[in-house]
């Protein structure tokens, strides 16, 4: 019975993978084609135009062909070259963003278990309140963050200007927002009895919490992660408003801040060689770790 059930199911799949097509499913299926290729063509030719324009010579910044002729690495070796202080920046964007993305785990992470297992009135009105703090334009905290951290507020005298604490901090007040949401929506789906389970056994909740639930949260732990890391390496207005010695300055803010041979000129091929190296990093990363990110988003909206 099984073996004839198997057959049809065989013959089954075989007639439908050699049926033709009705006319109006032909046309959706181009159209679908169509509309993927030029979303990856929207998506890549600012990148792809990066590229070329990075290869290009110095002096043909301004050049529209889409092939560089001749292939040149000058642009990246002036990249680097002692007046931009490119690498001693890109090591702060490191430090930046490494140290953001480990502060914003261990506090949303905590956060968000909690909110997902307390119960209390107002739950909901309390996530409101923390997703909604991250939809506050950048630009108009700019000025309060600056005065705080120049002293000019008597409850925080404290100088933090030309600080990695003076990006830090921002950046993980707009970060940890999205990260309690989806940790948040992680932790709710796994089951209350992980726990109990773990607590007859002997552990504490604590223990439950680092030794059961953490390990089946990594993978929206790891996307959150990935995120939280990619927004505070490519921050760049608070950056710039914080910090104005080449000493802290991050990657993004050097690069605005390149200047051709009279010092009026725009180096247009540096800059884009510049895009590149900050860039390709990330792309790597996410190309890497595709699946889990997606598995990740994904995971926290089923039951």
């Amino acid at each position: 019975m099984s073996t004839v059930e198997s057959t049809v199911s065989a013959e089954e799949i075989e007639q439908l993978r050699h049926r033709r097509l009705k006319p109006t499913e032909q046309v959706t299926r181009v159209l679908t084609i169509v509309g993927v290729l030029l979303i990856i063509v929207y998506c890549l030719a600012p990148f792809y135009w990066m590229i070329v324009s990075a290869l290009r010579l110095p002096s043909m910044g301004l050049s529209t062909n889409f092939i560089p002729s001749p292939v040149s690495f000058d642009n990246f070796k002036a990249v680097f070259s002692g007046q931009n202080h490119f690498g001693r920046s890109l090591v702060n964007s490191l430090i930046v963003a490494g140290i953001t993305t480990v502060l914003v785990l261990v506090i949303g992470t905590v956060a968000a278990y909690a909110m997902a297992r307390l119960k209390f009135r107002g739950k909901s009105f309390v996530l409101f309140l923390i997703i909604s703090t991250s939809m506050f334009p950048v630009v108009t905290l700019i000025v309060p963050l600056l005065r705080l951290f120049t002293g000019g507020y008597a409850f925080f005298p404290v100088n933090w200007i030309n600080s990695y604490q003076a990006m830090i901090l921002p950046s993980i007040s707009f970060a940890l927002p999205l990260a309690v949401w989806t940790l948040n929506a992680y932790f709710r789906q796994l089951p209350h009895e992980l726990e109990e389970s773990a607590m007859v056994d002997g552990a504490t909740r604590s223990q439950a919490f680092r030794k059961v639930i953490l390990p089946l949260a990594a993978p929206g732990v790891f996307t959150t992660a990935i995120i939280t890391f990619i927004a505070a390496w490519n921050e760049f207005l608070i950056a710039l408003t914080m910090v104005n010695d080449d000493t802290h300055m991050t990657a993004n803010v050097a690069i605005s801040k390149f200047t051709g041979v009279s010092g009026y000129d725009t180096p247009y091929g540096t800059i884009m060689a510049a895009g590149v190296i900050v860039t390709v990093p990330l792309l790597i990363v996410v190309l890497i770790f595709q699946r889990r990110i997606v598995g990740g988003l994904a995971a926290g909206s089923l039951k």
